[in-house]
């Protein structure tokens, strides 16, 4: 995995699929706040008229020449739970951006949040 760091560096730049194709621009990192560690990115998607943010989960993912390299699909990135351009991620939607990759969602021992952006 790459330091939250030096993946903020990479914002802007495309992020692809396993098979190469562009998904999007990388917009931002959320960390996991039980570790700081990276977690998920947003992905700037949909037709110039109608940008929104996708989250897609960081785990796995490689980074190349001017790209970010996620293990899930363009498609499964375009129909994730997104927010607008100039959104926030609600502590209520969390739950729901796990669930969308099968992933297991825990929220902190106090009930905190569980990501964060960067």
């Amino acid at each position: 995995m790459f330091e939250a760091g030096d993946i903020r560096e990479w914002r802007g730049h495309d992020v692809v699929d396993p098979g190469g194709h562009k998904i999007g621009a990388l917009e931002s990192v959320y960390v996991d706040t039980a570790t700081d560690q990276p977690s998920f990115a947003t992905v700037t998607v949909g037709l110039p008229t109608r940008r929104r943010l996708a989250f897609v989960p960081l785990s796995g993912a490689t980074v190349g020449p001017g790209y970010l390299k996620v293990v899930h699909s363009k498609d499964a990135v375009r129909k994730a739970p997104s927010i607008d351009t100039d959104g926030e991620l609600l502590a209520s939607d969390e739950p729901g951006v796990f669930a969308h990759y099968s992933m297991e969602y825990t929220p902190g021992a106090g009930g905190e949040r569980r990501l964060a952006r960067r």
